[in-house]
């Protein structure tokens, strides 16, 4: 069963942990630049946005590569060979999370592949704001997670 990741944005403090134990685990450096997830400051709105790849269903990266470096394995997502990829960047042009980069050293692109389906940015996240799990356990989070906010606007329209 495909593995879905799910972003819990009150939790993300935009520490930025995720991207240094990404970078690590992919590359055996701590260099949050070259890490396949990245978080997004959006300051007029005080939120850190953790953007990582989603690993769609049909996937537009993967239809637009002409040299299919870009292919989706049931069970395990869409990955990226990057030994195929020609660094044509057409992929980053129709992700629609922009969540693929470019690797400035090797001119090819880089994308999350969820580290074998254990990803390290999930496990290491100190305040559990990245998820990666079933369909079923993410739409209960969800679900918990919209209880709790109606339950904090009743508790808070209780206050005196």
């Amino acid at each position: 069963m495909q593995k879905i990741f799910m972003v819990d944005l009150d939790a993300c403090t935009g520490c930025r942990i995720c991207e240094v134990m990404c970078s690590f685990e992919k590359d055996e450096a701590v260099a949050p630049s070259r890490a396949r997830i990245k978080i997004l400051r959006l300051d007029d709105n005080g939120l850190d946005v953790p953007v990582v790849c989603q690993h769609c269903e049909s996937p537009p990266c993967a239809d637009v590569c002409p040299v299919h470096a870009i292919v989706k394995v049931e069970g395990k997502g869409v990955l990226l060979e990057t030994e195929r990829c020609v660094g044509c960047r057409a992929c980053t042009l129709v992700c629609p999370y922009g969540a693929i980069q470019v690797d400035a050293a090797t001119m090819k692109s880089m994308k999350c592949d969820t580290c074998g389906g254990d990803p390290a940015c999930v496990r290491l996240c100190p305040k559990g704001a990245l998820h990666y799990d079933s369909p079923e356990a993410i739409n209960t989070l969800r679900r918990h997670g919209r209880m709790r906010a109606v339950v904090k606007q009743l508790v808070k329209s209780m206050e005196p």
